[in-house]
């Protein structure tokens, strides 16, 4: 880099480019388990923004994957970087060909902990995504990512910043922790407090107790239907939270002209039907909206504590995708809600179950609110790292 690419930056930084100080490592082998390696990793096991690699695959189960990587290394996936995949090895192994194994090219220039933090970084995931071709399954190339520029900090600086992301990390595998001990006392709470036999508490239908309802979907070729006032719930937010606000919002011409149902607030929604993990969730209307006909809504009712029915349904969620019918995707339907038997205690029990999942529950959020603080502290650092210009 010329010195005028370099006069704005404070004393020590430079101006370089990722290939100038970073190397694409060509270690192959063409048989992993004859060489004595025993994992191997694919995109699948590495987690958004997660530098640990957490879970691998086992070489002996067969794979055609001939990229070796070894401790220290980063691995970057270079297919679909938006999904920002990044981690540091902790073990030997093989990697997926869309998967890049980057490596410092000097010691002395670029340490190599600090490689993974330029990786990581805003900066270098939009240069990565904006250099990526492909439509349907966009990849990055090794040529594109070394033209990367960035500024790089003097050695002194480098080691402070690594140290300042260690500690950081080091308190998010703490919280990491934490939030995972609280989950799993929080499934225990809910399971001891909330078991019907335990607490010699009878049960009924659901559909003998309240009034459960699904909605249905405004024709989208009717412009006065979108665009109003009315929240519209879909089957994707429907997900372990209370809905405060909704993606879209029909009007009331749509809500008079279609099978879309206006639901109170803390009615408890149950996904019908969805992606993946989406059928059986369940969710807490924080606000009066309406519903597609992919949700069932248990409206409230005086007898019962909305959020007792909420936990509870909460912790039937295998049990409620178990009933699912269907060969090419199974779905849930109205009356198999209404089907659902739940335990009926007297309100009063029903709030100290409630009040003693909360703490727990407000316990795990406040562990999660700091993780989200340790993280957006960790990401500014990281982008202040490799951007340190005197302005």
């Amino acid at each position: 880099m010329s010195d005028k690419n370099n006069k704005f930056l404070r004393p020590g930084w430079r101006r370089v480019k990722f290939g100038d100080v970073v190397r694409l490592s060509k270690a192959r082998s063409q048989d992993p388990l004859a060489d004595g390696i025993e994992r191997y990793v694919g995109l699948e096991h590495l987690e958004p923004d997660d530098l640990r690699i957490r879970s691998w695959g086992s070489v002996a189960d067969g794979v055609t994957f001939t990229s070796v990587f070894q401790p220290g290394q980063v691995l970057f996936g270079k297919r679909r970087a938006y999904q920002r995949k990044v981690a540091v090895a902790e073990f030997s192994g093989v990697c997926s060909g869309d998967i890049y194994v980057l490596e410092t090219r000097d010691v002395q220039v670029l340490l190599p902990e600090l490689l993974p933090v330029i990786c990581q970084t805003d900066a270098f995931f939009d240069h990565a995504v904006g250099t990526s071709a492909g439509s349907l399954s966009p990849r990055t190339n090794w040529k594109s990512l070394a033209d990367f520029e960035f500024a790089l900090p003097p050695p002194n600086e480098q080691k402070r910043v690594v140290e300042l992301i260690s500690s950081i990390t080091t308190l998010e595998e703490e919280l990491r922790t934490a939030e995972n001990e609280a989950d799993r006392l929080q499934k225990a709470t809910m399971q001891d407090l909330l078991d019907a036999k335990l607490n010699g508490w009878s049960k009924q239908p659901i559909g003998q107790i309240f009034k459960v309802t699904t909605g249905g979907t405004p024709s989208r070729n009717n412009a006065t239907f979108w665009n109003g006032d009315v929240p519209w719930v879909k089957t994707g937010e429907v997900n372990y939270y209370v809905i405060e606000s909704t993606e879209e919002r029909i009007t009331t011409e749509g809500l008079r002209g279609s099978a879309a149902k206006l639901c109170p607030k803390n009615s408890v929604l149950i996904a019908l039907y969805g992606q993946g993990p989406t059928r059986g969730r369940v969710g807490m209307l924080g606000i009066e909206a309406t519903v597609n006909q992919a949700c069932a809504a248990i409206f409230p009712n005086a007898d019962f504590d909305p959020w007792f029915v909420y936990y509870y349904l909460s912790g039937k969620y295998l049990s409620l995708r178990a009933m699912a019918q269907g060969a090419a995707q199974p779905n849930l339907n109205l009356a198999m809600i209404k089907g659902f038997c739940i335990p009926t205690p007297p309100l009063q029990e029903q709030k100290v179950a409630v009040a003693s999942i909360d703490s727990v529950a407000k316990a795990k959020a406040e562990i999660l609110r700091r993780r989200e603080q340790t993280a957006e502290m960790k990401r500014k650092l990281r982008e202040e790292a490799i951007s340190n210009v005197v302005h």
